[in-house]
């Protein structure tokens, strides 16, 4: 068999490329081809992560993590290298950028991503600029931001009553 028969794309890459088990089950090609436009349709839509930490699905994936003291972005940069990414934090938003470079320019098929990112999120005024860290490892960059000590006094709790 030979390797483009692998691949189940047409040459445009757009329609998916009629397979010898779908031929006797059309309800089951109908069901892939149902989920693929839905699965397109998907990608154009904010899904997800609140809007204070920005839209699902943007690249690079990013965690979380956020206690009184401090706040934890951990983001998922595969194949890089320190050198290719920049942190940068201006008026309380965080920015991730950089550039993913392409290891093969002759690829007959790809599904791998590269090209250039940036990748914003609103981390607010509780975030003191002065003491924010990186750490570039293993494909991992963490971002640590301390918290401004008066963040944790400005937090009213509201009591809640049964009536």
């Amino acid at each position: 068999m030979a390797f483009p028969d692998l691949i189940p794309w047409a040459r445009n890459r757009s329609v998916a490329t009629s397979r010898p088990s779908d031929e006797g089950d059309t309800l089951l090609a109908l069901h892939r081809e149902m989920n693929r436009m839905f699965n397109d349709f998907a990608r154009g839509l904010d899904m997800g992560l609140p809007a204070r930490f920005g839209a699902a699905g943007e690249w690079p994936h990013i965690e979380i993590v956020e206690d009184e003291k401090e706040l934890k972005i951990l983001a998922e940069l595969p194949g890089m290298d320190q050198k290719d990414v920049d942190v940068s934090l201006v008026d309380g938003v965080l920015t991730l950028r950089g550039e993913k470079k392409s290891e093969h320019t002759s690829a007959q098929y790809s599904e791998r991503w590269h090209g250039q990112f940036q990748r914003s999120l609103q981390l607010g005024p509780d975030v003191d600029p002065e003491k924010v860290s990186a750490v570039f490892k293993n494909g991992v960059l963490t971002v640590t931001a301390a918290k401004r000590p008066e963040a944790e006094s400005q937090v009213k709790r509201i009591p809640i009553s049964n009536s």
